[in-house]
């Protein structure tokens, strides 16, 4: 598994979650090199972008989220998370993990994020 997602879970409205992905299989000099985002799928609806983050570290974000979650990479861990404050029903869906580099991309295995209201 290239890309491993973990903390989904419950939530009620106005909580937090924190996501985390490692980039297990990816060494260091290859993972500094690589652009990683979080896109998330609701039931019936298209694969969305939630945030992306660049090798430099430059960060975006869908409108829907900004000011409530934030994305951040740790190299040496080859990590990026997503810390979700404020969360809102409408955030509920499959949360997946994505490593893109020049024509190479993978994705993680999702994980679920529900908040209730």
């Amino acid at each position: 598994v290239q890309l491993q997602a973990y903390g989904g879970g419950l939530v009620q409205a106005g909580g937090s979650l924190r996501l985390s992905c490692v980039a297990q299989r990816h060494i260091f000099s290859v993972f500094i090199d690589t652009d990683m985002a979080w896109y998330r799928q609701a039931p019936g609806e298209q694969l969305d972008l939630v945030a992306s983050i660049t090798a430099s570290g430059m960060t975006t974000y869908a409108d829907s989220v900004k000011g409530r979650f934030t994305i951040s990479r740790n190299n040496a861990r080859k990590t990026v998370n997503l810390q979700m404050n404020s969360l809102k029903p409408d955030d509920t869906a499959v949360y997946y993990c994505n490593s893109k580099r020049g024509l190479t991309t993978y994705w993680g295995q999702g994980t679920q994020v529900t908040v209730s209201s």
